[in-house]
């Protein structure tokens, strides 16, 4: 039964990574629908190494005979019939499975989103968008509050209809409605030429325009568009996600449309907001208006917590794994009666690591197998130009610290944190009187 499980856990998802493997466009629904066919896949897997965990430590104890004496004594107890040890290399197995799959896959995401990420505004450059008209003179009287030296750019939206087509153009452009200290900031160049009546396109493209078409209607409901050609020039986008048309405001005026506040913006090379400033800019605002800083790509840390909590839930299985009576097992009441206590506490720690060992060398590999699948169809991109995927680095010293820290600190944990356990006093082991020791042919007869 498990390996049925295990082989059809590892199928859907191979197939899921080879059907999003290529870099084309892939819609919500399908996307969404591959990625969890995946995710199902690495759960039925995880199902299946279960049964497979207990024949194993079983397997382990039946031929441990074999061993020299020390390993053997490591490896004794393993097939436990109360199922306690199984049951705890298990819950290890699984929470490190998915830690690990969890650090892949996060490497993956974060790297398709860097390739990904378009910039909103100039870096460092403040937006505080406006929801409503009314709602312009107040977040405007709090800017001047928080930042009384600091000149605002004002961008403006039309109170009707707006489109802007460059002629020899595919692309759709953003329309920038303003002055010249928004097209300063725009083009970042305080050179860029400025005329009322002028368009300027701002574009990565080598199209050269020399006129914008505007089409627009002074109400959203007007079945019907006017058209106009306005003179415009071409000047080099500043960056990625630069790109649209500026368009004076006299000139939107001129053809009968009323304009409203949109966004105030904050020039970086004038002033950079600092974090708390865009805090405390953003408390005041509250429902008036919403604040952007663009301070290029964030890292998502939102799986860090996710991971940790699974890395406990593996670390407490492992202990699970390594609880004993407080009488102690066999082994060690023969070790205490020889007086053999640095064996015993030898015991203890090899036979606590063995088992954790189990638990997190089989979890380690199922996490890498269900990671390096499942990360194809969690970067399929939905996008209608997809970004060529990035080469997915994986980072290997996390995992391998993971791997070899687990059973070390199970270890101190079972060793140092409750240093009296399994240790029952010597005496009451051998069960005789406090203040008498052994006889030394009830010694003999325990060797």
């Amino acid at each position: 039964m498990g390996a049925g499980l295990c082989a059809a856990g590892t199928v859907v998802m191979a197939l899921t990574a080879l059907a999003t493997r290529e870099d084309v466009h892939y819609d919500d629904f399908g996307s969404t629908m591959t990625a969890l066919a995946g995710q199902l896949g690495g759960l039925t897997l995880l199902l299946g190494l279960g049964p497979f965990v207990a024949w194993l430590l079983r397997a382990a104890e039946r031929h441990a005979v074999r061993l020299p004496g020390p390993l053997r004594l490591t490896a004794h107890g393993l097939g436990d019939r109360r199922g306690r040890t199984a049951a705890g290399v298990t819950i290890t197995m699984t929470g490190t499975a998915v830690a690990v799959a969890t650090m892949i896959i996060a490497s993956g995401v974060t790297a398709m989103d860097r390739a990904e990420y378009v910039p909103q505004a100039r870096s460092g450059a403040l937006h505080v968008k406006i929801f409503t008209a009314e709602r312009g003179p107040a977040a405007r009287a709090t800017l001047r509050q928080e930042l009384p030296a600091v000149p605002l750019i004002d961008h403006y939206r039309e109170n009707g209809l707006l489109y802007v087509d460059v002629p020899g153009s595919w692309m759709t452009y953003k329309s920038h409605i303003g002055d010249q200290a928004l097209l300063r900031y725009l083009t970042a160049d305080p050179a860029t030429p400025y005329d009322e009546g002028t368009a300027v396109v701002i574009t990565s493209d080598d199209i050269g325009a020399t006129s914008v078409r505007l089409r627009y209607s002074p109400t959203v409901t007007s079945s019907s568009l006017t058209e106009k050609v306005f003179p415009a020039i071409t000047v080099k986008a500043p960056g990625p996600g630069a790109e649209g048309v500026f368009v004076p405001a006299k000139a939107v005026q001129s053809l009968g449309l009323q304009l409203e506040p949109d966004e105030f913006i904050v020039d970086p090379s004038l002033h950079r907001t600092s974090p708390a400033e865009q805090e405390r800019i953003s408390d005041r605002l509250g429902k008036d208006a919403t604040t952007y800083v663009e301070r290029g790509f964030q890292a998502p840390a939102g799986w860090i917590p996710f991971a940790t909590v699974t890395a406990l839930f593996a670390l407490g299985g492992a202990l699970v794994a390594t609880w004993q009576p407080s009488s102690g097992s066999r082994s060690r009441r023969v070790l205490l009666r020889l007086g053999a206590r640095s064996s015993a506490h030898w015991l203890i720690a090899s036979r606590t690591a063995f088992r954790a060992a189990c638990g997190t060398v089989s979890g380690v590999a199922a996490g890498c197998l269900i990671g390096l699948l499942l990360v194809w169809p969690m970067t399929a991109s939905i996008a209608w130009d997809p970004v060529p995927r990035p080469d997915f680095v994986v980072s290997w010293p996390p995992i391998a610290a993971l791997a070899a820290g687990l059973p070390m600190l199970t270890v101190l944990i079972t060793t140092f944190a409750s240093p009296g356990r399994g240790f029952p006093d010597t005496r009451a082991a051998l069960g005789s009187p406090a203040g008498q020791e052994p006889e030394p042919g009830d010694r003999g007869a325990t060797a």
